[in-house]
């Protein structure tokens, strides 16, 4: 019966998961609000389809923030992370530190004593690592400043939350009284339990430190060993048993699991074995993300939220307001640009998933009384469910209101029979193709939707305008009517199928040059009728090519020769595969003969050169003829 309820419970879920998240990302919501609002809708105060078991479906789907925690360490080798010491330190610490410093005040001031108000404002000065990177990411917004500093708050807060499990138990005021109720924070026995309040700090340090000297010393020979077996499914049971072995140990002296795991990942994250990790554990994460966003929707006490609604609703705002207003005057503080500025104080006000664990260590630690604690979990999980709609509302309304916009009076000084090129999109690629043109006297208009790029650009004196490239007045007003050629590029495949329809739509005379991501982005553009399409990874990969062939022997003009006629090959398949690429069998096949055919033809033009004997020495005359250089006749 149990094993029939286990699989009734874990269908409903996958299947609020296919149905729900779908539905919000084709609506613009993104993945976690859907999560979240199908947890709503199965909860027990909807559907209820899910009920009591959702305090243990949330306990087994935290894990997938313990997995999280363990790949964002594995990401941060320790010479990375001091690197961003400024803004970790300087930035994080400011934030945990001011926010838990007004959040306390305020507690205080509610007659609250001390110590319970200090370990209030120290939980809710967290935010949520798992709502905002995911949609960060979803949103490819995680490598923008405002990205970057939201990411490097949330690391700090991360590793603040070791030092709070080991303070909270200094802070004990109440009676040792196991609470009541369907709210238990009461936790299975532990190796510190009945210890001083000093004799767990020692303990939680600890253990702290034998995860540093394992990882260290212990865990590369044993994955080593391991990995020797040359079985995928054993390596990826030994990094499962890894981290459920790290988050068994910081249970037993009541540490966060998920901040045992990250110490563990930035101890491996310069191991050979690193990116293995990555991608066995991967999949399990996102899984298990997802079935806790759902369940956090599931658990929200729509009960206790009706019965104080007034008192809630007023505790979500002033949290909202009080850590935007503190990620406000931070931000400036940084000297962050205003879109970037919008973006950090909209990712960061919401509480946090370690708010959860911090507020049961603290009913646990006899800190804060059981029905303070669930009125505050209520919060939190109102504050996380508001996130994605922050998102959205920095997105959508405050952004295109208040954010960077093109200047008009900029904008009537562009000289269009000027600037016969427009470049949209002025990242690592762009910067390339138009540096090279201003280097060879050519006028270009930069369109660009980066704002602190932007303003650069124009503190150099080039003509950039910030806005979304894909409008067509935007076009017309940077000289598009009298441009002679459009170069795209453009990060995103949408953003780059949207300027390529207006521009053929509004300027069919420019000639589009369009950067392509990859072979698939490529036959995307082919099928969209762009005919000069460069796939940005091409050319310095053939010039790796190239060099490596030259490091193994092979003489330089042979190695030139044969990186030309891949490339003049690779592009004539490309189109050829691009006309039948949704025909997958027949694609198949003829990629295999493409490959079959380019191998053989690589392979006789080497045999026919050899046979000549024409690369065994270099002449001028060969020189100038394939690299176009002048040199004297002598």
């Amino acid at each position: 019966m149990a094993a029939q309820e286990l699989f009734v419970s874990a269908f409903i879920y996958l299947a609020t998961a296919v149905i729900a998240v779908p539905l919000a990302r084709r609506l613009g919501l993104g993945s976690v609000l859907g999560y979240l609002l199908g947890g709503i809708v199965i909860g027990p105060h909807a559907l209820g389809l899910a009920g009591a078991e959702g305090q243990n479906v949330m306990h087994f789907a935290e894990f997938g923030v313990v997995l999280m925690l363990f790949l964002i360490g594995l990401e941060l080798q320790p010479q990375l992370l001091w690197g961003m010491r400024t803004a970790v330190l300087g930035l994080g610490g400011l934030q945990v530190l001011i926010t838990a410093a007004a959040i306390t005040g305020i507690a205080f001031a509610a007659d609250l004593v001390w110590q319970m108000a200090l370990a209030i404002g120290l939980s809710l000065a967290l935010s949520s690592t798992a709502i905002v990177l995911q949609t960060l990411k979803e949103k490819n917004l995680l490598r923008t400043d405002g990205g970057q500093s939201a990411f490097a708050v949330l690391l700090f807060q991360d590793i603040a939350v070791i030092p709070l499990l080991a303070v909270f138990p200094l802070l004990a005021t109440l009676p040792e009284v196991r609470p009541d109720g369907a709210h238990s924070y009461a936790a299975a026995p532990t190796w510190v339990e009945g210890l001083p309040g000093w004799g767990q700090t020692l303990a939680v340090l600890g253990a702290v430190l034998v995860i540093i000297i394992v990882g260290r010393f212990l865990l590369r020979p044993v994955l080593r060993y391991i990995a020797r077996a040359r079985l995928h499914e054993i390596f990826t049971a030994a990094a499962l048993l890894l981290v459920i072995g790290i988050a068994l140990l910081m249970d037993q002296v009541g540490l966060s699991p998920a901040l045992g795991t990250f110490l563990a990942g930035v101890v491996l994250a310069n191991s050979e074995f690193r990116h293995e990790l990555e991608s066995d554990i991967d999949p399990f994460k996102g899984l298990l993300l997802g079935v806790f966003f759902i369940a956090v929707g599931a658990s929200i006490d729509f009960v206790l939220i009706t019965r104080q609604l007034g008192l809630i609703a007023a505790l979500v705002a002033a949290l909202l307001v009080v850590k935007t207003a503190i990620l406000l005057a931070l931000a400036r503080a940084f000297r962050m640009g205003v879109d970037q500025t919008l973006l950090f104080c909209f990712a960061l006000p919401q509480s946090g998933e370690f708010a959860f664990v911090l507020l049961a260590f603290a009913v646990q630690s006899h800190v804060v009384s059981a029905d303070l604690a669930s009125l505050l979990i209520a919060v939190v999980a109102l504050t996380m469910a508001l996130t994605p709609l922050l998102f959205l509302l920095q997105e959508r309304v405050l952004r295109p209101r208040i954010g960077t916009r093109p200047s008009a009076a900029r904008q009537s000084d562009v000289a269009p029979e000027e600037n016969p090129v427009i470049i949209a999109g002025f990242g690592d690629f762009g910067n390339v193709v138009g540096r090279l043109l201003w280097a060879n006297g050519l006028g270009c208009t930069v369109l660009d939707n980066d704002s602190d790029r932007v303003d650069l650009l124009r503190q150099m004196g080039l003509q950039v305008y910030y806005g979304d490239a894909t409008r067509a007045d935007l076009l017309r007003v940077a000289g598009a009517a009298d441009a002679k050629l459009l170069i795209i590029a453009l990060e995103e495949p949408d953003e780059v199928s949207r300027l390529v329809e207006v521009a053929r739509k509004h300027f069919p005379h420019l000639r589009i040059f369009s950067r392509a991501r990859g072979r698939l982005h490529a036959y995307q553009l082919l099928e969209e009728g762009v005919e000069n399409v460069y796939r940005q990874t091409l050319d310095s990969s053939l010039q790796l090519g190239m060099d490596a062939l030259r490091a193994l022997g092979f003489p330089a003009l042979q190695a030139r020769r044969s990186v030309d006629a891949f490339r003049r090959r690779d592009e004539e398949y490309l189109r050829e595969l691009a006309a039948i690429r949704h025909d997958r069998e027949t694609y198949l096949n003829r990629a295999r003969e493409f490959i079959a055919e380019l191998e053989h033809l690589l392979k006789t033009e080497r045999f026919e050169e050899a046979a000549s004997k024409r690369d065994a020495a270099w002449d001028a005359e060969s020189l100038r003829r394939e690299f176009g250089t002048r040199g004297s006749s002598d």
